[in-house]
Parts: structure tokens; C-alpha cells; sequence
């Protein structure tokens, strides 16, 4: 099944992003200074703005530094490819970042007395790093796994527009945002599940 943002508008992005990561480059900053720079934006973002309630400015702030993932992921392919403590800090960096986001919607709802919606972000939180888990012990196996209706892109925009539209009046949007974040992602995990389950089931026969 395709994934929710297609590849070609992926491939648009990409030709909007690596002029940028060429000056950087250029500059002499490194991907992992960038991972680190859009890891402490959606912090401030999140727990800065979000936690407290400025929805609009908060869901801004996190969506910008979001795109570092794509922005430092083409520098690492520019530069002569990711290392390996590349890879494992930007994957160690989107786990904090999303937890920050998460939390921080959590802990603003909690604070509206919106249970129905804490219930959603802490599903969202947990099935998120199931998505991501999935993919790792896979992997970490020698097996692939890059498969899924919504990856980390797809999640932190489904709840960033929820937060905007929450934050410019429409109250439910940031709710409905996360139940279908979360019924989503719990699908992915399955999908995920399942392409693995295949590729072991066929090297079990060979």
C-alpha cells in the first residue's frame, strides 16, 4: 500500500531541499549538527509553545524542524553516505523529538480535561515507537522493512495540521487528528508485521 504522502511529492521536496544542503555543506555543517539543530527546534516547539497551549506557533516551530530529517538525511547521501553513529543519532533524535511532541500535546490536554484526547496522544506516543521498533528489530535481523501507510514524516504533519486548525478555532480538529494517527499508525505496525512474516516465512523454505 502506497504511503500516505506519495513519492513523487517526496521527490518535490527533495528538489526544494538539497540547494539548501548543498550551502550547508559548503559551509562546513555537518548532518549530524543539523539533526541535533531540528531535534532541540521541535523541543522548543513542543515543550516551549505546545505544552503551553500556543498551538499555532507551536505546530509551526515543530513542522519547520521536522523537514530537518529530510534536509540532514541529504547531506549524509551528498557527503558520501550516513555513517553509522550518523544513523544512530538521528534515529536516537527522532525518538526524543517525538516523545517531546506527544508529552507536550498530553500534558495540554490534560490540562483542558480532555481524557478522550490524552487517551489518543499516549496511543499515538506508544504505537509510534512500535512503528519504529518494528523496523529496527527487522533490520537488525537482515531483513527489510521499509513498508508502511504513515512513517515519521507522514505522523508529525497528521498532528501538526490538527494542532494548527485546533489552535485557529476548530476545536475538535487536534483530537481527530490523533485518533486517526493512531488508528493509522497501528496499521502500519501491522503492515510492518506482516512484510516481515513474509521474508521469514520464504527464507524458512530456501
Amino acid at each position: 500500500m502506497a504511503k500516505i504522502f506519495q513519492v513523487s511529492a517526496r521527490a518535490g521536496m527533495t528538489r526544494v531541499v538539497e540547494p539548501v544542503a548543498r550551502g550547508l555543506l559548503r559551509a562546513g555543517v555537518s548532518p549530524n549538527a543539523v539533526t541535533v539543530t531540528g531535534t532541540v527546534g521541535v523541543l522548543v516547539g513542543a515543550l516551549g509553545f505546545g505544552a503551553r497551549g500556543h498551538l499555532v506557533a507551536g505546530a509551526l516551530i515543530v513542522t519547520v524542524f521536522a523537514l530537518t530529517d529530510l534536509l540532514d538525511g541529504t547531506m549524509a547521501r551528498m557527503s558520501g553516505g550516513s555513517t553509522r553513529f550518523g544513523a544512530f543519532l538521528d534515529s536516537s533524535m527522532d525518538r526524543i523529538a517525538d516523545s517531546a511532541v506527544f508529552g507536550a500535546v498530553a500534558y495540554w490536554l490534560a490540562s483542558q480535561h480532555d481524557h478522550s484526547g490524552v487517551a489518543a496522544a499516549l496511543l499515538c506516543l506508544a504505537a509510534g515507537g512500535l512503528v519504529s521498533y518494528v523496523k529496527a528489530r527487522a533490520e537488525g535481523l537482515g531483513m527489510t522493512c521499509n513498508v508502511g501507510i504513515a512513517e515519521r514524516t507522514e505522523r508529525l504533519l497528521i498532528v501538526g495540521v490538527g494542532g494548527l486548525l485546533t489552535g485557529l478555532g476548530v476545536d475538535p480538529a487536534l483530537e481527530i487528528a490523533l485518533w486517526l494517527l493512531a488508528a493509522v499508525s497501528i496499521f502500519t505496525v501491522g503492515q510492518r508485521m506482516a512484510h516481515v512474516y513474509r521474508q521469514a516465512q520464504l527464507v524458512g523454505r530456501e
